[in-house]
């Protein structure tokens, strides 16, 4: 099966959809026209220009090339987990905490997959180191993002709480282990909704796109289910190691809660 190739015209037309989705939007005073096209033309650009990087690099396959390119995602990745959140450590901690969550889940787990599971040769093959982290760090970080949104929201909702728990002589732990964990199962939330309506309400990505390319359906739907079981534990470990520190940060040594730590909530 040949993959029937998209000319520009096709793509224009596709972008009607969202033109005509804006001008609705617009109509019915909603107010997210601009920043629905401003997300259009961001994902149009940004796409591009990573297919052309992934053409070049597919052509000069290197490790410090490969390593470079997914430095640049998880730098990225780690901005986009500090600007979610309302209430984000202020300092480089802001940026911290959800980079180094990622890189120690995402990455493992990617490295991992690639050295013992699918066995690339070599091991970093870009066309399946590069695709394969960008999944399970888009993944992660919106976990990440959610469970840390989550957890300083709820030690400033809860702050006399907290306090109450600290002046009766327990530690850090145990008088936020109730948002720790809250948090902890809010980030994981998107990734066990998606493994249980795979295949029956919805087809993921990957094995849609493999299916398109003419990928037998056995073949693509194995390659789904590793992909989805890789994602849920980087997710997963990302999620706990990212409320594990910023809990930990909520408190100094000598176990008060550091609410100024925090940047005011945004608007």
């Amino acid at each position: 099966m040949n993959v029937i190739a998209l000319s520009p015209f096709d793509l224009a037309l596709a972008a009607l959809l969202i033109l005509a989705l804006a001008g609705l939007s617009w109509r019915l005073r909603i107010g997210s026209e601009r920043q629905l096209l401003v997300a259009a033309a961001r994902s149009t650009v940004q796409l591009l220009l990573i297919g052309l990087v992934l053409k070049l690099l597919f052509a000069n396959a290197h490790p410090l090339w490969v390593g470079l390119l997914a430095a640049v995602m998880l730098a990225v990745a780690g901005r986009e987990v500090m600007v979610r959140q309302k209430r984000r450590f202020v300092g480089a901690w802001g940026f911290a905490v959800g980079s180094l969550s990622m890189f120690v889940s995402s990455f493992s787990v990617t490295v991992l997959a690639l050295l013992l599971v699918i066995g690339t040769d070599p091991w970093y093959a870009p066309q399946y180191a590069i695709p394969l982290l960008g999944m399970i760090l888009g993944n992660t970080m919106n976990g990440i993002s959610l469970g840390l949104d989550r957890l300083t929201q709820d030690a400033a909702d809860k702050r006399q709480i907290i306090d109450s728990r600290l002046a009766l002589g327990h530690d850090w732990r145990r008088a936020i282990a109730d948002s720790r964990r809250e948090a902890m199962r809010v980030g994981m939330i998107p990734i066990v909704n998606a493994m249980s309506a795979a295949g029956i309400v919805s087809l993921p990505g990957m094995m849609t796109g493999q299916i398109l390319a003419g990928t037998p359906p056995v073949e693509a739907v194995k390659y789904q289910i590793l992909v989805m079981f890789l994602i849920a534990a980087g997710t997963g470990f990302g999620t706990m190691v990212a409320v594990s520190l910023a809990a930990r940060r909520l408190f100094d040594e000598r176990q008060r809660l550091r609410l100024d730590r925090l940047r005011p909530p945004r608007a």
